[in-house]
């Protein structure tokens, strides 16, 4: 994609991903007009300029598009789209191929989450390889403009995160699933967007311990990426996170494994929305913690 293809590369983001939820009989995700999805074009444009891949028909037909995030320790496959009116043409496969040879080339696994409502998209993968390796629980909670109280963990204290804290957040990853994206999360901290939020969870030996981000925006108001040692400092970044986004309705997911966080959030009153699987081509991580992926941008 070149920087002049942008606005045309949200338009099909917005009506492509729009179409299948409503012809598959759910409610559209984007609101507005197409200018909201301008957030993948431009996150991604931050973090990765020139890494979206797109597909043109004719002289000058945008059909297709995908991003894709190099990490150190892999290849994070961003938001796939493909125009509503071209059918099984092979665009997507031919997409998905040619991010399979970056991730070959650069010698790292390929991830990414996909909704498990989504069976052609679960199937485009799948085929070539790419295998489930976490199950995710979409939750929605509607927050009230007073805010919703904050768990106290023993030991544990919260607060926003700052540029100094990258290193040790960094560390807590690497320790919780052999994952390093330091660029994300000082993209993250300094906000220069003013859409990002982070707060981090440390022990009394001033150690990182958890870490969660959000981000709030008329084209994605969702939680995370975010890590922790375990199931209560989880519980209690995502509330404070959750406090962040006052009288609206912010998504995000939380591993289907971990029963202790899954009853958390149904005493507070989430409700399950949708079911994403993380999916690897290489060696799955081990997650030794609790890892909570978000779409914006989308990390596996």
């Amino acid at each position: 994609m070149r920087p002049e293809e942008a606005d045309r590369v949200a338009e099909l983001i917005f009506e492509s991903t729009n179409h299948w939820y409503e012809t598959s009989g759910y409610p559209r995700i984007f609101q507005g007009d197409w200018k909201v999805c301008r957030i993948f074009t431009d996150v991604y444009g931050d973090l990765d300029p020139g890494c979206c891949l797109i597909a043109i028909s004719g002289q000058d037909t945008i059909i297709g598009s995908c991003f894709y995030h190099p990490r150190q320790t892999h290849i994070s496959l961003g938001i796939m789209n493909t125009h509503p009116a071209i059918g099984r043409k092979g665009v997507a496969k031919a997409l998905l191929k040619s991010i399979i040879e970056i991730s070959d080339d650069l010698s790292v696994p390929l991830r990414l989450v996909s909704s498990a409502f989504n069976l052609d998209s679960y199937s485009l993968y799948t085929r070539h390889g790419m295998a489930p390796f976490a199950l995710y629980q979409d939750m929605m909670l509607s927050v009230p403009n007073s805010g919703i109280p904050v768990n106290e963990v023993d030991g544990v204290s919260f607060r926003e995160a700052t540029l100094e804290d990258v290193d040790q957040i960094d560390s807590l990853e690497q320790a919780v699933w052999r994952t390093s994206r330091k660029k994300d999360w000082a993209y993250f901290i300094e906000n220069k967007r003013g859409v990002w939020h982070i707060t981090i969870a440390t022990n009394s030996e001033r150690e990182v311990v958890g870490c969660l981000a959000s981000v709030y925006h008329p084209g994605s108001n969702v939680l995370g990426p975010g890590i922790a040692k375990s199931a209560d400092i989880a519980t209690a970044l995502i509330q404070s996170e959750l406090n962040q986004h006052r009288g609206t309705h912010p998504v995000y997911m939380v591993p289907a494994h971990n029963k202790q966080l899954v009853s958390a959030m149904y005493e507070m009153g989430a409700r399950n929305c949708e079911l994403h699987v993380g999916q690897i081509l290489g060696n799955a991580p081990p997650i030794i913690g609790v890892v909570m992926p978000t779409f914006m941008p989308e990390t596996a």
